[in-house]
């Protein structure tokens, strides 16, 4: 039998009585248990474990009122890392003395209620550090450029106020300070668009991964889809490429073209891809100036948002989602207990 629920009153909600007096930490377990799971599962967790009597209907509305300040903490931060002092201006003073940093972004489907499938855009930033690790091709160990102390962001729109909120996170990060930086995605031309804008003085680097699936994807065009030319092919290419070259693998594919016409578009296509982002695929001086050439950081990011709002049967309203995405942000970013005291301790509106 479920235990008692606590009895809440208008008037009392209104003056946030429940949130003042047994209510502080419960109104932030139940803000953080939401960030992690869902609300019914929040409310088992409260009631099994808490000994605490709530329903999952109070743990949303803990979540939408304060969801909401966190959202305008974001905003707050957005607008003081984007007015002063102007990107590409030097500060005075500063010294570029902290370890490298790095920048990644992505996108990942959310469901929207009345709107269906849209992307919530995913930003990383994090330091570089080398590691010991294997190396899946050779069995050596190297040491290999990774990502720690990793932060997240999400904006579910359009990317002008996505970048601001990744150039505010990597501020926040004293980016400006770092020694080298590099930007790191996909072929998106909007994620390169919003480098150009915020982090125009650092490296860019396609992911390794996403071009060696387009290298995967010409290969079977132009030999059979998961024939042993094909995959011999592939690794061939998969050595010029890393080495630098993928204005040879370009000019490869449009050969190609121009001698299969039948599969002529997407050969192109390909080829099209390696020529254009051929300045973004320098892997071999990336790796041994000590940087990452995967975006592993971002897209575990992205699996991690959908792991909270796309479970079985979830269609989230607009405003629902965007309340909560700044908490599953600051949970994945172990932020969430200094946001909290930061949102807490903030004047009420």
């Amino acid at each position: 039998m479920r235990p008692a629920a606590q009895v809440f009153f208008p008037l009392d909600d209104q003056l946030e009585v429940w949130d003042k007096h047994w209510s502080e930490r419960v109104a932030k377990y139940a803000v953080w248990l939401s960030g992690l799971m869902e609300f019914e599962e929040a409310e088992r967790v409260l009631n099994q474990i808490g000994q605490i009597p709530i329903s999952d209907t109070s743990v949303w509305r803990r979540t939408e009122r304060w969801g909401q300040r966190f959202q305008a903490e974001e905003a707050a931060q957005r607008a003081v890392a984007t007015a002063s002092p102007a990107r590409g201006v030097p500060v005075p003073g500063e010294v570029r003395d902290l370890p490298e940093r790095g920048v990644a972004m992505d996108g990942a489907k959310v469901h929207i209620r009345a709107e269906g499938w849209k992307e919530l855009k995913v930003g990383c930033v994090f330091d570089i550090a080398m590691r010991p690790t294997v190396d899946q091709a050779t069995g050596e160990t190297l040491d290999l450029a990774h990502a720690v102390h990793n932060s997240y962001v999400a904006h579910l729109g359009g990317p002008e106020v996505f970048g601001e909120r990744v150039w505010a996170e990597a501020r926040g990060r004293q980016w400006t300070r770092a020694r080298d930086s590099i930007a790191l995605g996909d072929g998106a031309p909007w994620i390169w668009n919003l480098v150009q804008t915020h982090f125009f003085d650092s490296r860019q680097a396609v992911d390794w991964y996403h071009a060696t699936e387009h290298l995967a994807h010409a290969a079977n065009l132009l030999k059979g889809e998961g024939t042993p030319a094909a995959q011999h092919w592939r690794k061939a290419q998969a050595t010029l490429l890393f080495e630098g070259h993928a204005e040879q693998i370009a000019a490869r594919l449009r050969e190609a073209a121009d001698a299969h016409p039948a599969v002529a578009e997407g050969l192109r296509r390909e080829a099209g891809y390696f020529q254009d982002n051929q300045p973004r695929m320098q892997y071999q001086e990336l790796r041994e100036e000590g940087f990452p050439i995967g975006s592993g950081m971002v897209e575990s990011g992205c699996k991690r948002f959908r792991a909270r709002f796309n479970g079985s049967g979830m269609r989230w309203s607009r405003p629902g989602i965007q309340r909560l995405i700044p908490v599953r942000a600051a949970i994945m970013s172990r932020h969430f207990d200094p946001m909290w005291q930061t949102v807490y301790k903030s004047p009420r509106k």
